[in-house]
C-alpha cells in the first residue's frame, strides 16, 4: 500500500486541511465510511496539539503526517519538534488519558489525547527529545483503491 507525508506550517487554520486529507486517503485506503468521522476527529485533535506546542516553543518549524496503508490497517503518525518535556500541557501516558475524566483533569492536553485514546482503535504516544509522535491506527478492512 501506499505511504503519504504531509507537513504544514503551524497554523490552526492547516489542521482543517490536514483532516481532509487524511480522511481522503483513509477512505482509499479502505477504512469503513463509518470509521471516517472518528479518524478525522482523532487526527483533527492529535494535529491541533502539535500546532499549539509549535507556536508556544518553535512557530517556524513544520507539524509532520505520514499516512500509511497496509492490507489491514491504516495508521498515521502526528510528529512535532517539541521536546516531550516541554510539549503544550505536558503528556500524561495513555492510560492516564484513557482515565481522563471531564473537569477533573489538568489541561486540554489531556482532553485531547483521551479524545484520541477514545477514538483511534489503536493509540501509541512517544515523548522524546526530538519531539512527541502521536500514533493512531483503524482497521482497512474495505477494499482499498491506493
Amino acid at each position: 500500500m501506499a505511504t503519504v507525508e504531509l507537513s504544514f506550517s503551524a497554523l490552526p487554520v492547516h489542521v482543517r486541511t490536514a483532516r481532509l486529507i487524511v480522511t481522503a486517503v483513509a477512505r482509499r485506503s479502505g477504512v469503513a465510511e463509518t470509521l471516517l468521522d472518528e479518524v478525522r476527529l482523532a487526527v483533527g485533535e492529535a494535529c491541533s496539539r502539535a500546532v499549539e506546542a509549535h507556536r508556544r516553543h518553535c512557530p517556524d518549524e513544520p507539524v509532520r503526517l505520514e499516512l500509511v496503508g497496509t492490507e489491514h490497517r491504516f495508521e498515521v503518525i502526528v510528529s512535532d519538534t517539541v521536546p516531550g518535556d516541554d510539549a503544550a500541557g505536558g503528556l500524561p501516558s495513555i492510560d492516564e488519558a484513557e482515565e481522563f475524566e471531564y473537569g477533573l483533569g489538568e489541561g486540554t492536553a489531556e482532553l485531547g489525547l483521551a479524545v484520541i485514546a477514545g477514538l483511534a482503535d489503536d493509540v501509541d504516544i512517544e515523548a522524546t527529545p526530538k519531539g512527541v509522535q502521536i500514533r493512531m491506527s483503524w482497521p482497512a478492512e474495505a477494499e482499498a483503491t491506493i
